[in-house]
């Protein structure tokens, strides 16, 4: 896997490992008129290329190909955090992870916040991340449950 930011010209093919990480999710946890109307985001939420195009992302790709990727929007919340269905569970939400820390750490940052879906929390549990609370949230008239979360990421 190769890591590199995420330029411009990803964009479309960002919106696609976004759509098919989020159709790719088990129906046990997220019901199919759920991750409908979760992956239509990818072309209908204006906040979606905002993300891409004024925040600071990096990129996993495998023979050339983006697999995965994470974005953090306004400079202290990772805003999106997605990898392809056939390659999660693989190591690469970690990579993701560290390298947005790690970022965040040199420019300064004391701490970063995120929105978990029920899926992603517990990478983010794992890397010593803290709930704030649970909440709900309605996406195109479909109601989702997810975790704001927040770490202290200040060198002392």
């Amino acid at each position: 896997m190769n890591l590199r930011q995420i330029t411009i010209k990803d964009q479309l093919e960002l919106k696609k490992v976004y759509f098919d990480s989020i159709q790719s999710l088990d129906e046990k946890i997220y019901n199919q008129e759920q991750k409908r109307a979760w992956s239509s985001q990818a072309w209908d939420n204006p906040n979606f290329d905002k993300s891409i195009t004024q925040g600071k992302g990096w990129l996993l790709t495998q023979q050339g190909i983006i697999i995965a990727f994470a974005t953090r929007y306004p400079k202290n919340r990772i805003a999106l955090f997605y990898c392809k269905g056939k390659f999660q569970r693989k190591g690469c939400g970690s990579k993701l992870l560290y390298k947005l820390e790690d970022e965040a750490k040199k420019e300064g940052l004391a701490s970063l916040s995120t929105e978990a879906s029920l899926i992603s929390y517990e990478l983010f549990l794992k890397n010593k991340w803290e709930i704030i609370s649970k909440e709900k949230i309605i996406i195109n008239n479909i109601f989702f449950e997810r975790y704001k979360m927040t770490k202290n990421i200040k060198i002392n």
